[in-house]
């Protein structure tokens, strides 16, 4: 059964979906019927937005199942994973907007004349930047708030296929309202579009990869787990510290040094004040792992 997390995720996500199948079929017709090939290009694109949804939707809920036999730490990084996964479709989505691009500009410098688009082209063009941009700024807060990269990576994806639709409308408008020789500027608003998009996917791509690879929280993020810990009465120091993401949470493994005169049942408390802490601070399906060491203090007198 759905946790709320899930049924909100899956809300925003069936919002983004409905609209993209909506977007996708007027920018189709637009570009045949308005012949415009940038149009097409763009519901190429939005096709891309709308298989990215999908992924959300199917990984989201094998990432919310709790740990098992075969997934101690949980199902996590199968989140972490579509993120990357929608990463790399927006550096496609880029780089074929690039080819694409490039391959009509050529055509047009060789003396192939480009198609005069039509008003509908620029009206769907208008409508797709609109939308778009406010799907994305609904499917972005909504991630923050559900502390969801995967669901945040997807709002960026919206966010890019606005900025496609705003070179296409460039494209559009500067090919039917400048003369002939200008419907050259279509291509060459999609090829400076197809960098912000690539640059969009590098930065979705390079946290998860990050995280897949077992790379450790910040330097900052460490400093305050150690000074959480050490906040503890009883804790003398703090070693071995390691830290890594998984999924939405995170895992905390270190030595505690404790004074090593005092019983098993004592040292156990300030361990367990130590996790209730971090839980606090990071949330309670924080992995803590404590390694309890004997610390003694050195002596006033000594001159170690």
């Amino acid at each position: 059964m759905m946790n709320q997390r899930e049924k909100e995720i899956y809300k925003v996500t069936l919002v983004g979906t409905v609209l993209n199948a909506v977007l996708i079929a007027m920018k189709f017709i637009a570009g045949v019927a308005g012949r415009s090939s940038a149009m097409v290009a763009d519901a190429v694109h939005s096709l891309s937005d709308f298989i990215t949804d999908i992924i959300v939707v199917v990984f989201v809920r094998v990432s919310s199942k709790p740990s098992d036999a075969g997934h101690d730490y949980g199902h996590g990084k199968f989140e972490t994973f579509a993120t990357m996964i929608i990463g790399l479709i927006l550096l496609v989505a880029g780089a074929g907007l690039f080819i694409n691009g490039g391959r009509l500009v050529i055509e047009s410098l060789y003396g192939t004349p480009l198609p005069a688009p039509s008003m509908l082209a620029l009206v769907i063009a208008v409508v797709s930047i609109l939308s778009k941009e406010g799907l994305y700024r609904y499917t972005v807060a909504k991630g923050a708030k559900l502390n969801s990269n995967a669901l945040v990576a997807n709002g960026w994806h919206h966010r890019s296929d606005a900025l496609s639709s705003l070179g296409t409308l460039a494209g559009v408008a500067g090919a039917m309202f400048l003369g002939e020789k200008w419907r050259i500027l279509d291509p060459i608003a999609a090829i400076v579009v197809s960098f912000f998009i690539v640059k969009a996917g590098y930065d979705v791509i390079k946290p998860s990869i990050n995280e897949l690879l077992e790379g450790s929280l910040s330097e900052q993020n460490e400093k305050d787990i150690r000074d959480i810990v050490m906040s503890v009465s009883g804790v003398s120091e703090v070693h071995n510290l390691r830290t890594r993401r998984i999924g939405n949470d995170i895992a905390i493994d270190f030595h505690a040094g404790m004074d090593g005169g005092i019983s098993l049942t004592d040292a156990h408390s300030i361990a367990s004040e130590a996790e209730r802490l971090l839980k606090m601070k990071y949330g309670q399906n924080t992995f803590i792992s404590v390694h309890m060491e004997p610390f003694k203090m050195p002596s006033a007198d000594c001159k170690c």
